[in-house]
């Protein structure tokens, strides 16, 4: 068991034949009670110090597990949207590549059309070119021929008019 202060105060000691001075003595024994007094409250501080300290690094320690909880929660979390993000990025990706295909496709549709309709009108204009440079040769050689020539030279009779004339 602990000393008190007053346990101190009160010892009495034994006296013998040649003891100690008493006054000396007390002296003594009153700065050792005083000392060990300041040495208690100063035991019972610490001793509440330490209980509020214990206290809040509970506390503290409390937060830091929630904080770590949280932080494993939003790594979680982040996690999750860049999966997301990526699997979404790839369905984009993949939609954008099947639509420039589809795309692709009809412009080269449209293409061998327009390519086939040139072909055509080609054809055509070939047609139409023979066909036009027939009909003018057809017309110069009319133009060519000597029945202008004897149009022109022709001279009507006189006779044969007053006659055609007189039939009507």
């Amino acid at each position: 068991m602990a000393l008190s202060p007053l346990d101190i105060h009160n010892k009495e000691f034994s006296r013998g034949f040649r003891g100690y001075d008493e006054d000396e003595v007390n002296e003594f024994l009153e700065q050792i009670m005083k000392d060990y007094e300041n040495v208690l409250e100063e035991n019972k501080a610490l001793k509440n110090s330490l209980k509020e300290t214990k206290d809040k690094v509970s506390h503290f320690n409390s937060i830091e597990e929630t904080l770590q909880k949280s932080i494993l929660i939003a790594q979680e979390a982040a996690e999750d949207v860049r999966r997301n993000s990526i699997q979404e990025s790839k369905l984009i990706v993949k939609e954008a590549e099947k639509n420039a295909d589809r795309i692709v496709n009809e412009a080269l549709s449209r293409a061998r059309k327009i390519a086939m309709d040139i072909e055509d009108l080609k054809k055509q204009s070939k047609v139409f070119r023979n066909r036009f440079r027939m009909l003018i040769e057809a017309q110069l050689d009319m133009i060519k021929t000597d029945d202008w020539e004897k149009l022109l030279e022709y001279e009507p009779d006189a006779e044969l008019l007053e006659s055609a004339a007189d039939v009507e």
